[in-house]
């Protein structure tokens, strides 16, 4: 907690876990978190040895940062504080979501189980950003890739999203806010593989 434990701190570590990022991509992705407060973190991560400063080649040759070897091993810690704060009585999957949370949720909620005998390729098309969620042997995995050689691609905002995959929302009633390019029927057993661990018993007051 003395080192990542500051407000953004891990959110900041999340967005990294793809890959590098830009500073502008960082902040889009964290409503609420200023400039300032921003470059004060990174640079607190960066003194800890959890992010690095790089310059990509050209023609972007624009800075970016990145988590350190070390740094991507706080994977299983957010994944774990994850399944912790989705118990909460008070979680609502329908809140905003950035595509990173989306991807890092796929992660954390996959039942091996339900998904058993079975796999696929599955792309998301998330704005400007496009990822592959691949599950194969009982494991998943997810990449900042382009949605290519894939089952089915998801179209839209991360939140119609976890609601199909999450609250089992009906394609239909979805309307326009997903769309999908391929089998159908791929994406329903795409939602069938995951489930939210059920919520803590918030305690009443006493009378």
């Amino acid at each position: 907690m003395e080192l990542v434990g500051e407000r953004w701190s891990l959110m900041i570590v999340r967005e990294l876990m793809f890959g590098p990022r830009r500073f502008s991509d960082i902040r889009s992705a964290l409503p609420g978190i200023s400039a300032n407060v921003l470059t004060q973190r990174l640079e607190t991560l960066e003194a800890h040895g959890v992010v690095e400063r790089t310059r990509l080649p050209p023609p972007a040759s624009v800075q970016v940062y990145g988590l350190t070897p070390w740094g991507y091993e706080a994977d299983e810690m957010i994944m774990a504080l994850g399944r912790w704060a989705a118990r909460s009585p008070d979680h609502d999957p329908s809140l905003p979501l950035s595509n990173t949370s989306l991807m890092m949720s796929f992660r954390t909620m996959f039942d091996p189980g339900k998904a058993a005998g079975d796999g696929g390729r599955f792309g998301f098309r998330l704005g400007e950003e496009t990822f592959v969620v691949t599950v194969a042997d009982g494991r998943l995995t997810a990449a900042r890739a382009p949605a290519e050689s894939v089952d089915v691609v998801f179209v839209g905002a991360p939140e119609p999203i976890a609601g199909f995959v999450y609250e089992n929302v009906p394609l239909e009633a979805l309307g326009d806010a997903l769309e999908l390019e391929g089998d159908a029927a791929r994406a329903l057993a795409f939602q069938s593989w995951f489930k939210l661990p059920p919520k803590a018993t918030k305690p009443q007051p006493p009378e």
